[in-house]
C-alpha cells in the first residue's frame, strides 16, 4: 500500500508539471509573439498531439524496464521542461526566427515525454498487483486534481511573483524530486538504483542553480534584445512590463512592443487628448480607458475646469509602476497622484457596462487590437457602450494604430465608430519612435471644429500643426474596409495582415 501510495502521489505531481509547461510555453509565446489567442491554440493543440506520440511509444518500454524508465523520463522532462522558459528567453535575445524553432521543439519534445508518464506509471501500478479498476480511478482522478490545482496556481501566484523562467525550473525541481523519491522508495527493485540518484542529484543540482541565477539570466537576455539599459520590468497576469533607460530616453515595452518613448511622447499624447479637450463644449468630468502609464492623464489634468479623472486600466501593476517609480511618475508629474484622479483598475468593457456615469470626454488609449481579446474593446458594441456614456456635445478620440503602416486597420476603426452610430474626424501625427500614428475623434453629431489655439500649454501642438494632423495624402488615404464586430473580430485580421506585410 505505502508503495502505490507513493507512486499515486507521484501523478499528482507529474499531472501539475506537465500542464504548467503546457501553459508556460504558450503563455511565453503569446506574451513574445503576440496574438494570445493562435498562440494557446496551436501551442496547446501541438502539445496534446505529442502527448498521444508519448502514450503510444510509451509501448515499447519493455515490462521489466518500466519502474527505471519511468524515473528516467521524469529526470528528462524535469530537465528539459525546467529550463525551457529560460532557452526561449535567451533565444529571443538574439531573434524571433530561433525563437519560433526553439519553441515548437520544445512544445514536441516536452509534450511526448509528459505523453509517456502516465501510461508508465500505471504499468508499474499494475505490477504492484492493484486492482485494475482502482488503479484507473485513483491515477485519472489524481491527474485531473494535479491539472487543476497548477490551471488555478499558476496565473494567480506563479506567473505574477515568479515569472516563467523560474516557473517552469520550480516544475522542473518537482519532477526531478518525483524520479529521486520514487527511485529510493524502490531501490530493492531497481538494478541501477546508484546511477538513477546520482542522476537524479545532478539533475536537481543544476535546477536549483538556474532557479537561483534565473533572474539574472532573463534579465541580460532581454537587455540584449531591448538594447538600452533595463531599469524594471515585471510579470504581471495580464502582461510583461520593461521599462528602459538610455541618457534622457526612457522607454517602455509591453510584451516586447514599445509603447512610448520619453524624447517623443508628448507628440502622441498631446495629440491624443488635447483637440478632444479643446473641442469639447464642457471639460468638468473626463474618462480614460488604457493610458495606466498616466501621460495622457497628464495631459488632460492641465485644464483648470477639470474636476474629476476617471482612469480605467486593467493591469494594477501598470498604475502602480507608474504611480510609484521616481523616474517614471515623473513622466506623467504625478498625474496619477492627482487628488483629481480615479485609478480604477478593471477590464474597460466590463467597468462601462455597470457604471452608470457621462463624460465630456472618453479618451481611449488602449493597446492596438492585436488579438481577440483587444480587438473586442475596437468593436462596433464596445463603441456604441461608450457612446452611452458621452454628455450631450462630448467628444470621443481612439488611439487607432497607424494609417501609413495597417491602413486597413485603421480605416476598419473609422468604420467601426460610424457603425456605432457616432460621426468621426480621422486625423494622425508623426512620433518619430512609431512613425504615422493615428487618431480618430468621435461625437453623436457632426461639429469638430479644429482648434486655432489650446488654453493649455502645449511643446507639440499649435494652429499648424493640428491643421496639418487633419490631412492625409493620397498614400493614407480612405479605404473601403469592413467594421469590426464581435462575430468576425475583422479588425484583428486587418491589424495581422499590414503589420506582416511591413515586416516582410
Amino acid at each position: 500500500m505505502k508503495l502505490n501510495r507513493t507512486l499515486i502521489i507521484s501523478v499528482f505531481v507529474v499531472a501539475s508539471c506537465g500542464l504548467a509547461y503546457e501553459l508556460i510555453l504558450a503563455a511565453l509565446a503569446s506574451y513574445l509573439l503576440g496574438d494570445s489567442i493562435l498562440q494557446f491554440s496551436s501551442i496547446i493543440g501541438l502539445y496534446l498531439f505529442s502527448m498521444g506520440i508519448g502514450a503510444h511509444l510509451s509501448k515499447y518500454v519493455k515490462d521489466e524496464d518500466t519502474l527505471a524508465r519511468f524515473i528516467e523520463i521524469e529526470l528528462l522532462v524535469g530537465i528539459i521542461g525546467g529550463v525551457s522558459a529560460l532557452a526561449l528567453f535567451v533565444a529571443f535575445g538574439f531573434s524571433a526566427a530561433p525563437f519560433r524553432t526553439l519553441l515548437y521543439a520544445l512544445v514536441l519534445i516536452v509534450g511526448t515525454i509528459v505523453g509517456m508518464e502516465i501510461p508508465l506509471v500505471m504499468r508499474v501500478l499494475n505490477q504492484q498487483k492493484a486492482d485494475f479498476k482502482e488503479l484507473v480511478a485513483k491515477v485519472l482522478t489524481f491527474d485531473y486534481l494535479g491539472a487543476l490545482a497548477v490551471s488555478l496556481l499558476f496565473p494567480l501566484i506563479l506567473a505574477p511573483k515568479l515569472g516563467m523562467a523560474r516557473s517552469a525550473l520550480l516544475f522542473g525541481l518537482l519532477n526531478a524530486a518525483v524520479a529521486a523519491l520514487t527511485a529510493h522508495v524502490f531501490k530493492a527493485e531497481l538494478k541501477n538504483y546508484k546511477s538513477l540518484q546520482i542522476r537524479a542529484t545532478a539533475v536537481l543540482l543544476i535546477l536549483a542553480a538556474a532557479f537561483l541565477y534565473a533572474d539574472r539570466i532573463t534579465f541580460q537576455a532581454e537587455q540584449r534584445y531591448f538594447g538600452d539599459p533595463i531599469v524594471y520590468e515585471s510579470h504581471s497576469p495580464y502582461q510583461r512590463l520593461v521599462v528602459t533607460r538610455w541618457k534622457d530616453d526612457t522607454r517602455l515595452y509591453i510584451n516586447g512592443n514599445l509603447q512610448f518613448s520619453s524624447r517623443d511622447e508628448v507628440r502622441y499624447h498631446e495629440a491624443l487628448a488635447l483637440p478632444a479637450m479643446q473641442m469639447s463644449a464642457q471639460r468638468e468630468n473626463i474618462l480614460i480607458l488604457g493610458g495606466g502609464d498616466g501621460l495622457a492623464a497628464r495631459e488632460v489634468l492641465k485644464y483648470p475646469e477639470v474636476k474629476k479623472v476617471t482612469l480605467v486600466d486593467l493591469d494594477p501593476d501598470m498604475t502602480a509602476t507608474f504611480q510609484t517609480s521616481a523616474t517614471l511618475s515623473a513622466l506623467n508629474q504625478n498625474a496619477l497622484s492627482h487628488p483629481k484622479m480615479n485609478v480604477v483598475n478593471d477590464d474597460a468593457a466590463k467597468w462601462l457596462e455597470t457604471n452608470q456615469d457621462k463624460f465630456d470626454v472618453v479618451i481611449i488609449d488602449l493597446p492596438d487590437p492585436s488579438n481577440f481579446s483587444l480587438g473586442k474593446l475596437y468593436s462596433v458594441p464596445m463603441y456604441r457602450l461608450v457612446a452611452r456614456h458621452l454628455k450631450p456635445q462630448g467628444r470621443i478620440v481612439v488611439q487607432s494604430t497607424s494609417p501609413y503602416f495597417a491602413p486597413n486597420a485603421y480605416w476598419s476603426v473609422v468604420a467601426t465608430l460610424e457603425a456605432a452610430g457616432l460621426y468621426t474626424a480621422p486625423y494622425h501625427v508623426y512620433v518619430p519612435s512609431f512613425g504615422e500614428w493615428g487618431f480618430v475623434l468621435a461625437a453623436a453629431d457632426n461639429d469638430f471644429p479644429i482648434p486655432q489655439r489650446y488654453d493649455v500649454p502645449t511643446r507639440f501642438l499649435n494652429a499648424e500643426t493640428t491643421a496639418a494632423m487633419f490631412h492625409f495624402p493620397p498614400d493614407m488615404a480612405r479605404r473601403d474596409v469592413q467594421p469590426n464586430y464581435l462575430n468576425n473580430q475583422i479588425l484583428v485580421s486587418y491589424f495581422e495582415q499590414d503589420w506582416n506585410s511591413v515586416i516582410r
